[in-house]
This record gives structure tokens, sequence and C-alpha cells, in this order.
């Protein structure tokens, strides 16, 4: 068969170029060639389902108001805690507070018959001015006074049984209420803890 009878060959039709170089670098321009059919492959879909558009608007409003409410038990619980937290430190601190006042209260407690030795002694006069044992006194008091000691009953005070203790009653048609006649043995009290409670002679009214 000659060239005119063979359509395939005919002049007019062009072939494409068959590559059979392998190479992965190009030798002509030096850049990396993809491998057959990679480029396709990158530029398929993954085929990923698009949650944001799947859910519908129901699904989506209990997503969200479930996401806000969490948020409100979290912040809740933690405001929670945190009140809790002060809670205990400041009844830690009135705990040291009330323990280290009772311990100061038991220690003025057992230097109470020493004061009232020394009251007994300025009332009959034996402290005199710039006397050893008036400094000593003065000094002694002093100390007392400044973890907060305070005497209570005074004469011609209303009797209140919290803070004194009623040795002997006596009817006085001139008051009306119970009232302190005559302070026998004072009484003490720390801040308000009742160090000793005074001993006294009570008025009351006759009947």
């Amino acid at each position: 068969m000659t060239d005119e009878e063979n359509p395939s060959t005919g002049p007019d039709e062009t072939n494409e170029p068959v590559i059979r170089d392998k190479r992965r670098i190009d030798p002509e321009t030096g850049d990396v060639r993809e491998p057959k059919g990679a480029a396709a492959e990158a530029d398929a879909p993954e085929g990923e389902p698009d949650l944001e558009h799947d859910l519908s608007e129901a699904d989506q409003a209990l997503l969200d108001q479930a996401a806000t409410d969490l948020v409100a038990e979290m912040r809740s619980d933690m405001l929670r805690a945190q009140a809790e937290l002060v809670n205990f430190r400041n009844r830690v601190e009135r705990d040291r507070a009330a323990n280290r006042e009772a311990v100061i209260a038991e220690v003025i407690r057992s230097l109470l018959p020493a004061l009232d030795d020394l009251a007994r002694a300025e009332a009959h006069g034996d402290l005199t001015e710039g006397a050893p044992m008036t400094i000593v006194a003065q000094k002694l008091r002093g100390s007392f006074e400044k973890y907060g000691l305070a005497q209570v009953g005074e004469k011609g005070e209303p009797f209140d049984p919290a803070f004194h203790e009623a040795v002997v009653q006596l009817p006085n048609p001139d008051v009306t209420v119970n009232t302190i006649a005559d302070v026998i043995e004072p009484g003490y009290v720390l801040g308000e803890r009742l160090v000793r409670p005074a001993k006294v002679a009570v008025f009351v009214p006759a009947t």
C-alpha cells in the first residue's frame, strides 16, 4: 500500500508527541514534574461534609443554647468557688483571733488575784506615789489595758447577770430595778469575752 492509500499518514494530520522521559526534573527548565494525575487529585474535592450547612436551624439553635448554658454554669461554679474560698479565709482569721484572745484571757485570769491584792493595798493607802509597788501596779495595769482588758461592775449601775454575780441582795424601797449597791470584787472583760464576773451586793426593790 502507498502513502496515498494510507489515510493515517496524510500530510494534514498532526500527532501529539509522546513524552517517554520519566525523569522527575525537567532538564530544560529545572522544575519538578508532578506525577500524572497528581494535579487532578489535588483539585478534586475531599468529600468531607459541611456541618454548618448540614445542620438545620433548629439544631444550630440547640447547640448555641447548650454552649451558652455551659458557659453560664461554669461561671456560676467559679463564682461559688471564689465565695467559698473567701468565707474559708474569713473563718480561719476569726478562729485565729478567737484562739489568740482565749489564750490571753487565760493568762490574765491567772494574774487577777495579784491585781486584786494591788487594788486592796491601794485602797488601804499602802501604795504611795513613787513607791516600787506602786510602779509595779501601774505597769501591770498598763499591760492589761494594752491587751484590751476592761473592768466591769460599778456602784449604782443596773445589775446585769451576764457580767455581775450577786453575792448579797438588799431590799431597798428607793430602787425600781436591781442595782449594784457595792462592788466586792471587780469583774473584767477582754473585748467581748468575760474573764471574770464582778461580785457585787445588789439593791432589790422592796415589796
